[in-house]
């Protein structure tokens, strides 16, 4: 049954941090890391309840849990994009980027969910669902594995028909062309291969690399250069060979910097992350920019949480299906979605995400 509109308001934003360890040491070209934290925030209404989740430090929950609370609560739990404006300028005195928009996008997350639960439909078929699944690209591949590690990861994804891999590059680029040939070798001809270098090299290693790179049919080079560097991006797109989609954007923080990339011609294929971008509403507009200059749009790791959302947007290209973040929603959640064929299926026998939190294995790892 649903509930008369007018009678909703947003009555409870809770917050909850809980970190986990990595199941190995991992590393790109940049950083190294072991573990992992989720902020989860979980929103009430009538009743109902919405989920939603961002991959940030634990300061994240305390700005939620400080400000947004209060931003929030009472608001129209049908109008996610009104309490997304007026969060945005709750923020305004601490800057937009980073902490404070993955603030944002958590909440925003768990206010659309909260949205599609209240009206009894799924999440996708409230965003408008134009595709059943969500075609994704397994994701790992990190600069720690040894070269067994690498090629049995990469292999394993390609037998369970995932069509694309992606692996990490750039801590030492004289060994990369080995490994990349390692990969390569591991999946076969048929299965694309990916690299990212998470913007370890300067323009000219860029270009060395993307043309020795070619010669295993390395399809994606993401963050070549540095995602802040747009001119350089420009250049390895209009140079890297035929063949080789030039990939960033998910360290975007708000809808101005998707504009710039797009409008610098930077990029083959945009990337955004709805944990990071500011949320759902955000990543809708990100979405319409796409279609605009005829680019496809790619959604960065957190692959339960994009899924619905994947299905809902014209411009869409591939979820990436990220090794740390696929163990950790699987681990956390109830509800996920489904592979099928090297696809997400959204679970459309429930509404909302249809997650639901596993909250006494949550509660092993809380902060």
């Amino acid at each position: 049954m649903l509930i008369h509109p007018k009678s909703i308001s947003v009555e409870s934003l809770n917050v909850s941090s809980y970190t986990i360890p990595a199941d190995l040491p991992e590393s790109d070209g940049t950083i190294e890391w072991d573990h992992a934290t989720i902020i989860i925030v979980e929103t009430g209404a009538a009743g109902q309840h919405g989920i939603g989740y961002t991959y940030a430090a634990n300061a994240t929950a305390t700005l939620i849990h400080d400000l947004l609370v209060s931003v929030v609560t009472g608001m129209d739990a049908l109008s996610p994009g009104a309490a997304y404006i007026a969060m945005w300028r709750a923020v305004r005195n601490l800057g937009r980027p980073g902490i404070a928009s993955t603030a944002i996008s958590a909440v925003d997350c768990a206010l659309w969910d909260l949205k599609a639960r209240l009206l009894q439909v799924p999440l996708t078929t409230l965003l408008g669902q134009v595709r059943t699944g969500a075609a994704i690209y397994g994701s790992g591949g990190f600069t720690s594995y040894s070269d067994q590690q690498l090629a049995s990861q990469l292999s394993g994804w390609a037998e369970h028909g995932i069509s694309a891999v992606k692996m990490k590059i750039g801590r030492n680029a004289s060994r990369d062309p080995h490994r990349v040939k390692l990969a390569r070798g591991a999946i076969g001809d048929d299965v694309q291969l990916y690299v990212d270098a998470n913007g370890a090299h300067d323009r000219k290693q860029a270009l060395a690399a993307a043309e020795r790179f070619s010669e295993y049919n390395v399809s994606w080079f993401e963050e070549p250069v540095s995602s802040d560097d747009l001119e350089g991006l420009r250049l390895i797109r209009d140079r890297a060979p035929a063949g080789m989609d030039i990939a960033a954007g998910e360290y975007g923080y708000d809808i101005f910097y998707f504009q710039r990339m797009l409008a610098a011609g930077a990029v083959d294929v945009q990337q955004a992350d709805v944990t990071r971008c500011g949320g759902i509403t955000a990543f809708l507009q990100i979405a319409a920019l796409c279609q605009a200059h005829n680019i496809p749009l790619s959604c960065h790791t957190a692959p339960a949480l994009h899924t619905h959302l994947a299905c809902a947007i014209t411009p869409f290209k591939n979820i990436e299906y990220f090794h740390d973040h696929v163990r950790i929603e699987q681990m956390l959640f109830n509800g996920l979605p489904q592979l099928v064929h090297g696809e997400l299926r959204p679970d459309l026998s429930s509404p909302g995400s249809g997650l639901e939190l596993k909250r006494a294995d949550a509660e092993k790892f809380a902060a």
